[in-house]
């Protein structure tokens, strides 16, 4: 597994970021000069940039937790790049696993091969491809259709949109309930996968309580990683007490 720190490998990623940086810089520029052209102060311009800055630091705590873990299977560089410009950590490091070990039996921490790698790396490249495609070509046509829905039957797409996002999370669900099959063991259920499954689902609520109740707003941006983070901190607790 060398090359995932070899020159190129470094200098291929150091491409695509500083790609995705002039980029950024182009688009902050951009917004600056429209900001100013729709009359909006420099002060007003400069305080939403570090409003900005501020409040993406939190959420930011989501995307270093799937870089540490995605760091394990493709070192800090790949798992750097596919978080920082396509990939999501919701996404990438369910991906990544099932590859390993649905289609090679392997875990995490396992030692892997190259080829464990580069497939793993494929599969969520060709996964990211299709909303890229879908976006540019069919997303206007679909916007507009979603909007007619809406102003014929309002309950109706709201019903839709609970849908895909019960959809969305059963998902996540049934990834967890799995039974799982190390190589040489019998199939055993996660109990510690439910625990801490279970323990974010609570901390999310409550963090929705308290921004409802309180009016916290300003919760919002935070109420998903400290979320992540408490129930990881936990799950270190759990593992402690023997639950596997």
């Amino acid at each position: 597994m060398a090359f995932l720190t070899s020159w190129w490998v470094y200098l291929t990623m150091g491409i695509i970021f500083l790609y995705v940086l002039i980029q950024s810089i182009f688009a902050l520029i951009k917004a600056r000069k429209r900001a100013f052209a729709l009359g909006f102060t420099k002060e007003q311009v400069n305080q939403t940039i570090t409003s900005s800055m501020v409040f993406s630091l939190a959420p930011s705590l989501a995307i270093l937790i799937g870089l540490v873990a995605l760091s394990k299977v493709f070192g800090s560089m790949i798992a750097g790049m596919r978080l920082a410009t396509l990939g999501a950590v919701t996404y990438e490091l369910p991906a990544a696993i099932n590859v390993i070990s649905g289609v090679f039996g392997r875990q995490i921490g396992d030692v892997l091969t190259p080829e464990m790698v580069i497939t793993a790396v494929w599969v969520m490249t060709l996964g990211c491809l299709p909303p890229l495609i879908i976006i540019p070509f069919f997303f206007k046509k679909m916007s507009s259709k979603m909007q007619d829905m809406r102003q014929k039957d309002q309950t109706w797409n709201q019903i839709m949109m609970d849908a895909l996002f019960l959809g969305m999370i059963s998902a996540f669900s049934g990834y967890i309930l799995a039974p799982k099959t190390p190589e040489g063991e019998a199939s055993y259920i996660s109990i510690l996968g439910i625990m801490v499954f279970a323990t974010s689902a609570v901390i999310i609520m409550v963090l929705g309580y308290l921004m409802k109740k309180y009016k916290w707003d300003w919760l919002k941006n935070y109420a998903l990683p400290v979320s992540m983070v408490i129930a990881m901190a936990l799950a270190i607790v759990y593992a402690g007490w023997g639950v596997r």
